[in-house]
């Protein structure tokens, strides 16, 4: 099943389901008129009752065409967005980075930094190197701890494209600023589309190729068969010792980062899965209280 949202970022939070080549409006489906939320969809025996209700009363539901290219985030409100720094030996190469040997690296994103499908990517006065990367998000569709690999499948609902912007010039000062550097607003995109898991054996998705494009050129390629931290260990690792609700988003790591400036577009493409595609352009002048960031402001911490 394919789940998107319809309107825009600013416009209404709706949700459309795919079924049999034609998208619908939940709300038009009885008994679902008050969904809200994608991950609510998720889970097995939910997602069979949809379908069923979707079966019975298609001949009366009106199709709606979702705007794709202006679609909000799939991104629940307040869910968690965790991201995997380094999977994909290319991008390390990109940081000159020895990538990490127990465990990918880690961070956690604010819910300011989403932005709808189409919507602008602003750089900010702060940096004067923003890269954007595409991955591969994985949804959880059901309130999770200490996962085994072995049984990832049972706790993911299905996957998203994600495009991931960082501030690489703070990075490369500190790692350790990694989340100051990819905290800011509009510095990143879920959706437009979520694909239930169902659709993808595991060989499927170990060969989804994913790709950061730039103003029409792909700029790096791969696929999850590439990655250092397989998505059985990446779901295993960012559910030890933690809980992870259902609507968390992992983002899987990028097989390389294209470095944007005002006046460009750049795309996250997941094959079989979604595009999307963001203008850049410059944020305003920083404020008085808006310094550059400096390594040396914050040594200690």
């Amino acid at each position: 099943m394919r789940i998107s949202r319809t309107g825009t970022s600013t416009t209404g939070h709706g949700i459309a389901v795919h079924h049999h080549d034609q998208w619908f409006d939940l709300s038009d489906v009885p008994g679902y008129a008050g969904a809200t939320r994608l991950s609510d969809l998720l889970d097995e025996a939910r997602a069979r009752e949809l379908t069923a209700a979707l079966e019975r009363h298609a001949a009366t539901l009106t199709p709606v065409r979702p705007d794709p290219d202006l679609a909000p985030t799939v991104v629940d409100p307040g869910a968690d967005i965790w991201g995997a720094g380094l999977n994909y030996r290319r991008h390390s190469e990109d940081l000159a980075s020895a990538q990490p040997r127990s465990g990918p690296g880690s961070y956690l994103r604010p819910a300011n930094c989403l932005i709808g499908n189409g919507d602008h990517i602003d750089l900010p006065a702060q940096s004067q190197r923003v890269t954007a990367e595409a991955e591969l998000g994985l949804v959880i569709k059901t309130t999770c701890k200490n996962v085994e690999r072995a049984d990832w499948r049972s706790v993911v609902g299905g996957v998203t494209a994600v495009l991931d912007m960082t501030a690489e010039d703070v990075i490369r000062e500190n790692p350790r600023h990694i989340p100051w550097a990819k905290g800011f607003d509009t510095f990143c995109s879920v959706g437009p589309v979520l694909v239930t898991l169902d659709e993808f054996g595991d060989d499927d998705l170990r060969a989804l190729r994913i790709a950061t494009v730039r103003n029409g050129e792909t700029i790096a390629a791969a696929t999850p068969a590439d990655m250092k931290f397989g998505i059985d260990r990446l779901v295993e690792y960012f559910s030890a010792g933690r809980t992870l609700e259902a609507g968390t988003v992992i983002c899987t790591g990028t097989p390389g980062a294209a470095v944007i400036h005002a006046g460009d577009t750049v795309q996250a493409l997941v094959q079989d899965v979604g595009t999307l595609t963001h203008p850049v352009r410059q944020q305003g002048a920083a404020g008085r209280h808006e310094e550059r960031f400096s390594a040396s402001h914050s040594e200690g911490g």
